[in-house]
């Protein structure tokens, strides 16, 4: 009978101090002997009821989630079978190999076949269905897209722009009165803010919730992805909120459930270092899906690099700062593209790019996220250094071609 009455015995000495411990709280009333009390209000509210802090995060969950939605990828595939083959079989050796039953293995594409290919995830901005993602979760342009809602609806979805600039595709689905997310201004951002993210994770369990903070601001990055193409991002959003694969397009949102960013990227081996595009620049590229059907990025048509001390001292610039108009080694990586705003205000290569209208250009404030801000049809003034001399020119932003 030792093991029954020694856990009866601890059972009955945990109960005795909980007892304790409850009474010995700061305003209740010692229990007379005997007696017991259900009643929950006696305990201090941390044991009741969360805190404010994750009333507020499961607030800003439950009011974001039916928005935010799965994207699936779908597309033609070859069907790949194997086979045995004698290789030698119609050639002279073909009698001599035969006894052995000599083959080897082949591969021959049979077919194809419709498949899910991947995944992604977006969030819904417009009652009427407009749905922001990344670019890259929907580039393939011989696949289709499916969207999954929260509560398990599917739509077929279009593809209706894909941001030339950054890693922004805008999608559309055939709906009303759909719930939909609104975009906080991202200019009003502070390192350390609670963030919360959700998205597709791992293109398999949908709406995954992590949290985190703000843990940088205005960042540039390089992105690349499986196939080996890669794009620079700038003003970029650094957080610790957990964004694992599947979770690119998703919102990221404040503890007042609107969308400060986009979830674009992560740090590859580093802990929890994740990156989203600000929504000040996502909400102005609904507008103008909105308003033309298309994304209008403006651009004045250079090819630059960003001066820096070591590029001053190597090439002997008189100045450390600005944007250097280069060319590049590839055919058609031209210094000045050819009838582009830029060309037409007489750019050459070498000339340096001081500011833009009257903003320094430097490592924290690139000629890219100057222009962005802009919109297509703005007039711009640009001081220059061409051959050592300092002159203003005036140019208007245009469309930048789509490929």
């Amino acid at each position: 009978n030792f093991f029954p009455t020694a856990i009866v015995g601890f059972i009955a000495g945990v109960l005795g101090a909980l007892i304790v411990v409850e009474a010995s709280l700061p305003g209740s009333t010692p229990l007379p002997s005997g007696s017991t009390q259900n009643n929950s209000s006696q305990l201090p509210p941390s044991v009741t009821a969360l805190s404010n802090h994750e009333q507020n995060v499961i607030a800003a969950v439950n009011k974001a989630a039916p928005a935010v939605v799965s994207v699936v990828i779908t597309q033609d595939v070859p069907i790949i079978e194997q086979f045995f083959d004698n290789p030698f079989g119609s050639s002279p050796f073909g009698s001599f190999f035969s006894p052995f039953n000599f083959s080897v293995p082949r591969l021959e594409q049979r077919g194809t076949e419709r498949r899910e290919v991947g995944g992604g995830s977006g969030f819904i901005v417009s009652p009427d269905g407009f749905i922001v993602t990344n670019r890259h979760v929907v580039d393939q342009t011989d696949a289709e897209y499916t969207v999954f809602t929260n509560d398990g609806e599917q739509f077929n979805a279009t593809v209706v722009a894909r941001d030339p600039v950054n890693d922004i595709a805008v999608l559309k689905i055939d709906g009303q009165n759909l719930p939909s997310l609104s975009f906080a201004d991202s200019d009003q951002l502070q390192v350390g803010q609670t963030v919360i993210a959700i998205g597709n994770a791992l293109s398999e369990f949908d709406n995954t919730v992590s949290t985190g903070v703000i843990s940088g601001l205005s960042r540039s990055i390089v992105a690349g992805d499986s196939t080996g193409a890669s794009e620079s991002l700038d003003e970029v959003i650094q957080t610790d909120a957990a964004i694992n694969p599947g979770n690119s397009g998703g919102p990221l949102l404040n503890l007042s459930g609107n969308v400060i960013g986009v979830n674009v990227a992560v740090a590859l081996g580093s802990e929890n270092i994740g990156f989203a595009l600000p929504a000040n620049i996502v909400s102005s590229i609904i507008d103008d899906v909105k308003e033309t059907g298309t994304i209008a990025r403006p651009y004045i048509g250079v090819r630059y690099t960003m001066i820096t001390p070591l590029i001053q001292e190597q090439s002997g610039l008189p100045v450390s700062e600005g944007a250097l108009i280069v060319g590049g080694e590839a055919i058609g990586d031209f210094a000045v593209v050819p009838g582009s705003p830029a060309d037409r205000a007489g750019l050459r290569e070498g000339d340096i790019i001081v500011s833009i209208d009257c903003v320094r250009l430097t490592d924290k404030t690139s000629l890219a996220t100057i222009i962005r801000k802009r919109r297509v049809g703005d007039t711009v003034s640009l001081r220059i250094l061409s051959r050592g001399e300092e002159r203003t020119v005036t140019l208007t932003l245009e469309q930048i071609p789509h490929e």
